[in-house]
């Protein structure tokens, strides 16, 4: 690799105790990241949504999980019946704009018995622990709040970034031009989205390590009233897939039951229909 090629640095510093309500989020990340190199200018923390969560008191009592999930839902997007026909998993628009199954309400790497929400406002969370880090520490950071999330059309999960602040969430290359000088018309790179998946590979899910540290992406990194990642959720006037097929179809049979009823509706219209 020649010297001025490309290269990133991701690393995990840490471990972090377990966070309670009240916790100082600014300084547990300080502490974590004293135990790798020294942050610098252009450096992203990347940290897990779940410890925020904890740090903001966003807990509720498992046994109210699904009123939890009924609170945080804006839409119901998609249900999927279980095979056992014990219920059925919903895919839903949160009040972030976020669709994922349940709303974000998660019950793994929490206290028995608890299940935590998706942080209030993870974009202002974002910009009070950055504004932290830069005061603590003289250097330009930026922040990233992720959470795991499925993909429309792949099967697994990766992380995405659900909060940010002081980065750049889209690398904007429309009306920039190739190799061979064509004009880019469809591409705008997800920035923050790839940082975090990026992020999660030394994270992991169950490893004590919800803080990690990317050098080499200092081109993403500036002024914290940049926006922020609800800036990434597509604007519903661009979604093609508001519902899944099944609330796609009941819409659909309904509204032709209601004009099949409707007197004003003629028998021509009816068999045109």
């Amino acid at each position: 690799m020649s010297h001025s090629s490309p290269a990133l640095q991701i690393w995990a510093p840490g471990p972090v105790p377990e966070v309670a309500p009240g916790d100082d989020l600014v300084a547990l990340t300080l502490a974590a990241v004293a135990q790798g190199p020294a942050l610098e200018d252009g450096d992203i923390v990347v940290v897990t949504s779940k410890i925020v969560s904890k740090a903001e008191g966003r807990i509720v009592a498992a046994e109210t999980r699904d009123q939890a999930i009924a609170g945080e839902t804006v839409r119901v997007v998609a249900s999927i019946p279980h095979a056992n026909d014990d219920g059925a998993t919903l895919i839903v628009e949160n009040r972030l704009g976020i669709v994922s199954a349940a709303a974000g309400v998660d019950a793994s790497n929490t206290a028995d018995g608890t299940v935590l929400l998706l942080p209030a406002d993870p974009d202002s969370s974002a910009r009070a622990l950055a504004a932290g880090l830069r005061e603590a520490t003289g250097a330009r950071i930026g922040v990233i709040i992720t959470d795991t999330l499925g993909r429309a059309w792949r099967d697994g999960q990766t992380d995405h970034a659900i909060g940010a602040a002081g980065v750049t969430v889209f690398d904007e290359l429309l009306g920039t031009a190739d190799s061979q000088g064509r004009e880019l018309v469809a591409t705008r790179p997800c920035l923050a989205d790839e940082i975090a998946a990026a992020a999660d590979l030394v994270k992991g899910k169950a490893t004590g390590l919800p803080i990690a540290v990317i050098r080499g992406m200092s081109r993403a990194v500036g002024a914290l009233d940049l926006p922020g990642a609800r800036s990434i959720v597509r604007d519903p006037a661009k979604d093609m897939f508001r519902r899944g097929h099944r609330e796609a179809f009941d819409d659909g049979y309904a509204a032709g039951l209601a004009a099949a009823q409707d007197p004003t509706w003629s028998q021509g219209d009816q068999e045109t229909a």
